[in-house]
């Protein structure tokens, strides 16, 4: 007669170790997910749709400023500093604009008209722009105003005075944006991401932990 052990009884269940830690990764994961990719979308829609100016001190620091040690740190430091210091540019490009029409009281007052829309629209808006209940980023709202104004000025037959202003502008902020170092400006969460910042920190794979079962 045979005797059939009990089911379990001296038997040794096999686990596998890579399962289990493929699903205690998952769990971590899970976890960890809601505190790194949450808040991102806030900030993105309160830095895309509310411009931010920069402190003026902070703008023109005069130990802030550095030569760029080749066109690639210089084209990093433009593209850092325009995304950091835009409504700043904003206004000092404007800024040049108007001193160019200083002798043409024409277009000066269409200017001054055309800056009431610059004033509501960007610089001190309390809320996003939407029309057609679709809000439109700030960056679209620059290039609109930009035109109107351009076009604008130019029916008052200023067209070479704004576009050597415009010129000027330019040369004057892709100056400050490639000499003004960017290691004391902190970014947003939106700009980071944009930079791959956030996502490369967010995204990095957990690296297994060797432990012994007992």
């Amino acid at each position: 007669m045979s005797l059939k052990p009990p089911v379990g009884y001296g038997t040794i269940t096999a686990t596998n170790p890579a399962a289990a830690q493929t699903s205690k990764d998952l769990t971590f994961t899970s976890r960890a997910n809601p505190q790194t990719s949450q808040p991102v979308h806030p900030a993105r829609i309160s830095q895309s749709v509310y411009p931010t100016r920069r402190p003026w001190p902070e703008l023109f620091s005069l130990t802030s400023f550095s030569v760029p040690y080749n066109y690639a740190d210089a084209m990093a430091r433009i593209k850092h500093n325009i995304g950091y210091f835009r409504v700043n540019y904003a206004m000092a490009v404007l800024l040049i604009v108007f001193l160019s029409l200083l002798w043409h009281p024409v277009s000066m007052i269409v200017f001054l008209i055309v800056l009431v829309a610059w004033l509501a629209l960007y610089f001190f808006r309390t809320g996003p722009v939407v029309l057609f209940n679709q809000s439109f980023d700030d960056r679209l709202v620059v290039v609109v105003l930009s035109l109107v104004t351009v076009v604008a000025l130019v029916f008052t037959h200023v067209g070479l005075n704004v576009l050597v202003s415009l010129i000027v502008g330019v040369v004057v902020v892709g100056l400050h944006a490639a000499f003004r170092v960017t290691e004391d400006l902190f970014l947003d969460e939106e700009t980071a991401v944009e930079n791959g910042l956030v996502s490369v920190v967010a995204n990095q794979p957990l690296r297994p932990t060797s432990y012994t079962r007992i």
